[in-house]
């Protein structure tokens, strides 16, 4: 069924959709009087609903019945991501939000080859965060995740340190393994803290445990840093029961 978000409440029974989600209803999908779709409120509530009016300029549905919504995941988990090149941070951004991230946290770090200036920085936010709503649509979550402005390293450190369980993916790590950091644990509040292409300088990975992460491995191979943000964050979701 088809899925849109919308950002209030229901009034008389009644929700309004305009603008480009409606163009789309109707022109695109051709949705028409009768169709039933289903309408989240961006905050963990669906609702079941059958069209009563439908126009490109606006689309009017009756509220059959509410629901939470089942897609949202019980762990909440935030991405910080070191800026990788290219479009990679798109990737990243769809599947992480297919896999149930609740948050993703850009930053620069020492060495990180894309630097974009602001003004380009901004254009890319925005980018990130409409894939982020289209793959959040697309899934059947029940809410879209944030995807912040870019950071510095220190405010990424000083961040994802607070989470009850912070973990810093370092390629140099020997001791600590995944499993061995999550394993057993009641997942509910994490932060996972993933470097760029040329992987973490050691003074950061100092900086990091300093800061109150755990320095872990995702194994003896070197996954790539579009791979490794997907993997953690899918093995989180597994020991968390959300897959």
């Amino acid at each position: 069924m088809p899925r849109f978000f919308i950002q209030s409440g229901p009034e008389d029974g009644r929700l309004r959709i305009a603008g480009e989600d409606a163009r789309h209803m109707v022109r695109v999908l051709r949705m028409k009087v009768g169709d039933e779709v289903t309408l989240c409120n961006s905050a963990g509530v669906d609702y079941s609903c059958v069209i009563e009016e439908a126009q490109p300029e606006q689309v009017i549905c009756r509220v059959l019945c509410e629901m939470p919504s089942s897609g949202e995941p019980t762990a909440f988990v935030t991405l910080y991501m070191a800026l990788p090149k290219a479009d990679k941070l798109e990737f990243v951004v769809q599947k992480a939000v297919e896999l149930g991230v609740s948050a993703i946290v850009p930053f620069v770090s020492e060495r990180c080859v894309s630097r974009p200036e602001e003004k380009s920085l901004r254009r890319k936010a925005e980018r990130w965060r409409k894939i982020a709503a289209e793959a959040a649509k697309q899934c059947g979550r029940g809410r879209i995740p944030d995807v912040r402005d870019v950071v510095t390293y220190a405010q990424a450190v000083a961040e994802a340190g607070q989470a009850e369980t912070a973990l810093f993916f370092y390629e140099c790590e020997r001791e600590t393994p995944l499993r061995g950091a999550i394993g057993g644990r009641m997942l509910t509040d994490v932060s996972l803290m993933i470097g760029p292409e040329g992987g973490f300088a050691p003074r950061e990975a100092e900086q990091a445990q300093a800061g109150g992460l755990t320095s872990v491995s995702l194994g003896k191979r070197i996954l790539r840093c579009e791979t490794a943000p997907l993997v953690a964050l899918a093995a989180v979701m597994y020991e968390s029961g959300n897959l």
